[in-house]
């Protein structure tokens, strides 16, 4: 039997654009001899639609679009997910499942049993259960239809498991000879080789045929890579879709064999990749088409720039520059000779005059108190002004550039350098930042190397320099992966590295205080295990300290 991987991007609650999409692609697989096509989790509706479920109204759409789908369908079966209403009458209303669509009829309809509540997911919020599995006879095999999380709770490769039930080994038990996972598992760094491992050890410890179709593409903040594969019985990869982009691929149950499409490679090339796709998707689903920037001097506002010519094409972004008292003339001629080097228009729109003009009107109720941080602030929001007056005007999405260190620390203003529509890189460490900056230039110099190797500043005062406030970036970031991404408490930290332990204290104190801030800020892009976003939930007003 050939079967086609159909690794597609969804936009949630289009159900005549996913639709159109399904059709297309099934048209490609029976044109090119497979007998099913196979599409990713809730494909119909699109992933993740959240409270959107709550609506009976939405609920209802999906099984009119169902219906409709499968009566369009011609010359191919089709296994798409959908939102079901839930069959009992208890518990929440609706259920994620997966649907086989045959001869016009909706043939076989398969419940998700594992419903994750954790990290960016919250399906208990949304879905019931599946009761139990069934196998679903089709074309002379037993295939064990599963949905994403159903397979990540094996017991031979977790120490510790989530869950109690085995959707998979239920389904083995009762004669499955070929496994299924339609997912929408997103991207985060190091989870493609650690889902690959975990899909391989299923393959080997059943010895059957495992086939596992994912989503590509951004939805809000999350990201899809797709790398769809199969695995044989004996471990090894049979048939894979390429990362970060939609595609078709073949495989036949008979021979074993299939498509193999080239893979992304290293970390630093999957961020960058995850970047660009969650930008372009971010802004098109958005209802945007161009972009802003603006551009300090610096490499965070640098790299976000390259990422928005990547994802959206360089004639649709653009560059401000908006030097105030304080800014070098190395600052605004690096940002203009990189806007040169990517093709995009660089205006200038100054600010001294402007700040001049906010402390002559606050020269009274500032009498007799010293310059300090409001100050600085006051251009920060100057800035942000301009970029939300000129969105406004030219129908641009402002890109704000502020990075994970920055963000955590609070090293950032609120409606300042903070404002804008999406936080590209808020969840990148400036570490990573000057590594991504060295993947842009891996050919030739895009951003110039006098971006890259001046001391960072936000050039709000005379001479100031990021190491004023917060220690060197290759400290402060390793003590920040420890605190926010792996939970571990300041003294943990300190028998870990060895850092000062009033060094560890005051920063995780400060990431603390600062959650005010970022429950304020731009989405932002995840692509590391814990992002500031809908994964992250710390109150605001609370007093627990490490």
């Amino acid at each position: 039997m050939k079967i086609a991987l159909g690794q597609i991007n969804t936009t949630v609650g289009d159900f005549p654009g996913n639709v159109a999409k399904m059709l297309q692609f099934a048209e490609r697989a029976a044109q090119g001899g497979a007998q099913l096509v196979i599409f990713p989790e809730l494909s119909l509706c699109g992933y993740p639609p959240r409270d959107l479920v709550e609506k009976p109204s939405f609920i209802e759409r999906n099984q009119r679009e169902l219906e409709s789908l499968a009566r369009q369908v011609n010359g191919i079966d089709l296994i798409c997910g959908f939102v079901s209403k839930a069959q009992s009458e208890e518990g929440k209303a609706c259920a994620n499942s997966a649907a086989l669509l045959s001869g016009g009829q909706i043939r076989f309809v398969q419940t998700k049993m594992l419903l994750p509540n954790y990290d960016v997911f919250d399906e208990m919020r949304y879905f019931a259960p599946a009761a139990e599995q069934q196998v679903l006879p089709l074309c002379g095999k037993q295939w064990g239809v599963t949905i994403c999380e159903d397979i990540w709770n094996d017991k031979t490769f977790w120490k510790k498991r989530l869950y109690s039930r085995d959707p998979v080994e239920e389904l083995t038990h009762k004669g499955a000879n070929v496994l299924l996972n339609i997912s929408g598992s997103p991207y985060v760094i190091g989870k493609r080789r650690f889902r690959a491992e975990m899909l391989r050890a299923f393959a080997l410890r059943y010895r059957i045929p495992v086939i596992f179709v994912n989503q590509v593409g951004g939805n809000d903040s999350l990201v899809f890579d797709g790398s769809s594969a199969v695995y044989g019985p004996d471990g090894e990869i049979r048939a894979q879709a390429a990362s970060f982009e939609e595609d078709l691929i073949f495989f036949d149950t008979s021979t074993c064999e299939g498509d193999i499409h080239p893979q992304v490679k290293g970390p630093d090339q999957a961020a960058f990749r995850a970047l660009v796709l969650g930008t372009r998707d971010y802004v098109r689903k958005c209802g945007f088409e161009r972009v802003l920037v603006g551009l300090s001097g610096g490499i965070d506002s640098a790299l976000t720039a390259c990422i928005a010519v990547e994802a959206l094409g360089k004639e649709n972004v653009q560059g401000v520059g908006m030097p105030g008292p304080f800014s070098s003339v190395g600052s605004v001629e690096d940002s203009r000779q990189l806007a040169a080097n990517i093709g995009i228009r660089f205006q200038i729109v100054p600010i001294s005059a402007i700040f001049e003009s906010y402390l002559a009107a606050l020269r009274e109720p500032f009498a007799g108190l010293p310059c300090d941080v409001t100050e600085e602030n006051i251009q920060a929001r100057i800035r942000g002004n301009i970029l939300m007056a000129m969105s406004n005007k030219l129908c641009s999405l402002v890109l704000s550039t502020g990075n994970k260190s920055e963000l955590a620390m609070g090293y950032c203003t609120m409606y300042g350098d903070m404002a804008g529509g999406l936080a590209v890189i808020s969840d990148i460490p400036k570490t990573m930042v000057y590594r991504l900056a060295e993947f842009v230039n891996r050919e030739r110099e895009i951003i110039p190397r006098a971006i890259i190797e001046k001391p960072p500043s936000a050039e709000l005062r005379p001479d100031q320099k990021d190491t004023d406030t917060l220690p060197p970036y290759e400290i402060l970031d390793v003590i920040l992966k420890a605190y926010i991404e792996d939970f571990e408490t300041p003294q943990q930290i300190v028998e870990k590295h060895g850092f000062p332990i009033e060094l560890v204290r005051r920063i995780t104190r400060t990431v603390d205080c600062n959650e005010y801030k970022r429950q304020q800020a731009a989405p932002g892009l995840k692509v590391t295990s814990k992002a500031f976003g809908i994964g992250r939930r710390f109150p605001i007003a609370q007093r627990y300290r490490e």
